[in-house]
Order: structure tokens, then C-alpha cells, then sequence
């Protein structure tokens, strides 16, 4: 056993859960038990509300200066980072994810995030903004005040479990809400390791509280009305779910959603550089990645040329234990993904796509929930596999003929996530994006990584709100406006 979990962290404290029973997490790659974690219940949640609650309406929390605030964020920080070998590790075993991954994407990046917004957003955030002066019946002056909404709801995904559980407690704890995190039920451990680190860094108790659960559990969170915002990351049915359940008491949803991004392949683009994207945007953590970019859209002068040079890159792929340090794809995250990953394959064979390379399952890997590296051609926009998010390792190349219809094709799409384009012209390539319906567009493959300033969202059924900076710091925070006048005489 890696990490064994027997309590819930709620009101600083570790508790007994109401069931007191533990469940196994998985490992993904070996199907072994690697830990354990509480299994929550509805009371265990009501109990967090509870202690966030009495956190904001009676705690210091709310009321610190941003500043002192930071000061223990950073001290968050800083225990992550010592802890970073640990939480690699811990990644890997949860996830499934290759070790560059796990160190990069899954871990470092976040903690990098959180620190930003501890040390640099929130100091410079404007909390207090002044009004003009105005002139009616006497003068009058005033200020725009910028708080914490109150108690957080944190609903987490499975794929990247630090790295959400990270942007959503970032900006909610800078903004002075108290919060409940709610991990996936398959990665709840790396979000315990976060109970502990609050524990020692001195954040006081109420302010996180860490509970798993059923779907019964969830929905507390999402319909109790001392909850004021919620924001959740997973897919567009149950975020629908979430909408609806919040819609009674009308608190703020934020919603993080699914997408079947687009990337624009110009006849003018470098192949040699848009191949490491295609494969990565399909190998990266086996594609499990909201914001993975799985519709390529090549212009059809550069069609079967990129099909070849993309399809030898899968071949060379390296799919396997995702603690071995040449592994460069691991494997999904549950046995119940791996079969929708499945369907969809099978399903996009049925209506008339082909397999260029991939479609089952590696040869030599009995154990475990890996499916091969695919890549799809011959495909039309109104397919299934080309409207439906696989989840999954499996990318689609579709030609176009110019760069309206990449354009229109691009668009018509239910998700609006993320978008790329690639043209050795940037203008060009940059007036392509602009016209994209999408939250988060890279122009020739972006340049210096993950921004944290970057507001990162969806348009249509991609979700509601935005997350990393100042963004994601006002999501949690509600407008105050105060006048006052000037007496006269």
C-alpha cells in the first residue's frame, strides 16, 4: 500500500466517516490495490457544509488581509513542493500517468499555479476599487468592494486530480471562502495529502474540508443552500445535473466541461512541428484531457502526408507501465472508460470511418485498462467520433479545402474548450483563431507554456466561468458597491 486514508479531514480535524467503511483505490496500469480511502456519506458532507460554514459566518478567514492570507497559502506551497517526489509517485499509482507526465502536467505546473496566485495575484488584486466622484443631489463618492462569495463547493475530476483540486482551492482560498473539496472517487488520495499539508501549514479548521462520496453525497453539495458556489469539473451531463440541482437555491455554478477541440493544420503549416502536438494531444495521459485538441483538420493539399507522418509517430509509441521512465502512454483510469473508449471505436467503424493504426488493445498487457494509440481517417463532421468526446487515446484527421470551411467545421461542434492553429503565416494564423468558438486558442503550438494569467473555459457546452489568475480569483468573489456623500456647510 502506497497512502491508506481512514478518516475524512473536516473542521481541521480528521474524523471518523458516518459509515466506517474504507474503499481500495485503484491502480489503473496493475489493477492492484495501491490505497485506501474513507467511503463518505450524505452526513459525513452535511458535517462540511457545516464546518465551512460556521468557518466563514464566525471565522478569521474571510476577514484576514489578502496578504496574510498569501502568507499561508505560500506556506501551502512550499510543503507541496518538498513533497513533490512523494506526490509524483503518488500520481502515478493513482492516475495512471507516465512519470514526465506526473512530474510536469500533473504536479509541478499546479503547485507552480498555486504559488503564483498566492504570491502575485492575489497581492496585486483589486479588492477595493475607487468610484469617480458624482454630482446630483450633492456630491457623492464611493468604492467597489470585491468579497468572498462564502462557502465553495469543490467538485473534482479524476483525470488530473492535483492539478484541478489545485485550481479550484487556489482562487477559493485567496478569495477568503471556506471550502469543501469533493475528490473522484478513483483519485481521492492526492487530495488527502492536500488535508494534511493545510493541517501543518496552519490554515484553520473549517476553511478546507475533504469528503468522498456517492452520487447522493455530491448532490448535497450541490443543492444544500448554505453552499454559494460550486464549481465542478467533469463531463456535460452530469455538469447539466449540477446546473439543475444549484438552479432552486440559485447559488453560482462554475462549470469546467467536456470538449472536442479543433486543431487547424494550414497548407502552409511546418509538418515536423505540428506532428509532436497531434501525437501528444492524443498520447498525453492516454487523452484523457478535457482540452486535448482530437479533431486534426489539415488542409487536403497536406491530408495524406500528415496521416503517414503522424501514424509512424503512433507506431513508435512506448504504451506500458507508466512508472517506467521510457513509457510514453499509460492507461486509462477505470475499466468502466476503457469500454466507452471501446464503444466509440467500434461505433465509428460502423459508420464508415477507418483505423489507420490502433482500435484494439496492446498486445502483452493482459492487466490493466490500456487501449492502443488510434488514429481514425475517412471521417465526416456529423459522425459519432467526431462530435462525441472519446476520453480517450484516439485522434481524427479530416481535410478541408480552405480556411472558412476549417473554420466552419471547427465550429460546428456542441464544445467550445480549446482550439489550435498552425500557419508558417501568423497573421494569418491568428485571424483563423479569432474566429474559432472556443476558450482557449494556441497559435502555432503557443509559446512558453501554461499561462498562468491565461483565463481557461469553454463557450456553449464547455462550461460556465473561468479558471487560473485574476480570472479565476474573481469567480469567487461577489461585487459590494458603497456610496457615501459629502456634507455640505
Amino acid at each position: 500500500m502506497i497512502k491508506e486514508y481512514r478518516r475524512l479531514f473536516i473542521d481541521g480535524r480528521w474524523v471518523e466517516g458516518q459509515t466506517g467503511r474504507v474503499e481500495p483505490v485503484i491502480n489503473p496500469a496493475t489493477e492492484d490495490a495501491i490505497g485506501v480511502a474513507p467511503a463518505g456519506s450524505v452526513g459525513d458532507t452535511v458535517r462540511a457544509i457545516d464546518a465551512a460554514r460556521r468557518a466563514f459566518d464566525d471565522g478569521p478567514w474571510p476577514h484576514m488581509s489578502p496578504a496574510d492570507r498569501g502568507a499561508v497559502l505560500v506556506r501551502m506551497a512550499e510543503l507541496m513542493e518538498k513533497r513533490h517526489a512523494e506526490l509524483v509517485d503518488l500520481n502515478i499509482a493513482e492516475t495512471g500517468c507516465t512519470r514526465i507526465g506526473a512530474e510536469t502536467f500533473q504536479t509541478a505546473i499546479p503547485i507552480a499555479h498555486f504559488r503564483d496566485m498566492a504570491e502575485r495575484v492575489l497581492p496585486s488584486f483589486p479588492f477595493e476599487t475607487p468610484l469617480r466622484p458624482h454630482v446630483g443631489n450633492g456630491i457623492g463618492q464611493g468604492v467597489v468592494l470585491r468579497e468572498p462569495i462564502g462557502v465553495a463547493a469543490l467538485v473534482s475530476a479524476s483525470n488530473f486530480p492535483l492539478y484541478l483540486n489545485l485550481m479550484k482551492l487556489g482562487p477559493a482560498l485567496a478569495a477568503g471562502c471556506t471550502t469543501i473539496l469533493k475528490p473522484a472517487p478513483s483519485t481521492p488520495l492526492e487530495a488527502f495529502v492536500l488535508g494534511e499539508i493545510a493541517e501543518e501549514a496552519g490554515l484553520p479548521g473549517g476553511v478546507l474540508n475533504i469528503v468522498t462520496g456517492d452520487v447522493d453525497a455530491a448532490a448535497e453539495l450541490t443543492a444544500n443552500p448554505q453552499v454559494d458556489v460550486v464549481s465542478f469539473t467533469g463531463s456535460d451531463v452530469v455538469g447539466r445535473r449540477v446546473f439543475e440541482q444549484a438552479a432552486p437555491t440559485l447559488k453560482k455554478v462554475i462549470l469546467e466541461l467536456g470538449g472536442k477541440s479543433a486543431n487547424i493544420v494550414c497548407d502552409d503549416a511546418d509538418l515536423t512541428r505540428v506532428v509532436p502536438g497531434v501525437v501528444r494531444d492524443t498520447i498525453l495521459h492516454a487523452g484523457q484531457g478535457c482540452a486535448f485538441l482530437t479533431r486534426t483538420l489539415v488542409h487536403r493539399s497536406r491530408h495524406d502526408e500528415l496521416v503517414e507522418l503522424v501514424t509512424a509517430a503512433l507506431a513508435a509509441v512506448k504504451v506500458g507501465d507508466p512508472a517506467e521512465p521510457d513509457t510514453s502512454m499509460g492507461p486509462l483510469a477505470t475499466a468502466a472508460q476503457r469500454e466507452h473508449v471501446e464503444r466509440l471505436i467500434a461505433t465509428g467503424v460502423a459508420e464508415g470511418a477507418t483505423i489507420a493504426i490502433g482500435g484494439g488493445r496492446p498486445a502483452g498487457l493482459a492487466t490493466g485498462y490500456f487501449v492502443e494509440p488510434t488514429l481514425f481517417v475517412g471521417v465526416d463532421n456529423s459522425m459519432t467520433i467526431a462530435r462525441r468526446e472519446f476520453f480517450g487515446p484516439v485522434m481524427i484527421i479530416m481535410p478541408f479545402d480552405d480556411d472558412d470551411e476549417a473554420v466552419r467545421i471547427a465550429n460546428d461542434s456542441d464544445y467550445g474548450l480549446a482550439g489550435g492553429v498552425w500557419a508558417r503565416d501568423p497573421v494569418r494564423a491568428y485571424r483563423i483563431g479569432k474566429r474559432m468558438q472556443a476558450g482557449y486558442v494556441t497559435v502555432n503550438g503557443g509559446g512558453g507554456g501554461m499561462n498562468p494569467d491565461g483565463p481557461f473555459g469553454g463557450y456553449k457546452r464547455s462550461g460556465l466561468g473561468r479558471e487560473r489568475g485574476a480570472a479565476g480569483l474573481d469567480e469567487f468573489l461577489q461585487q459590494k458597491t458603497m456610496i457615501w456623500g459629502v456634507a455640505g456647510g
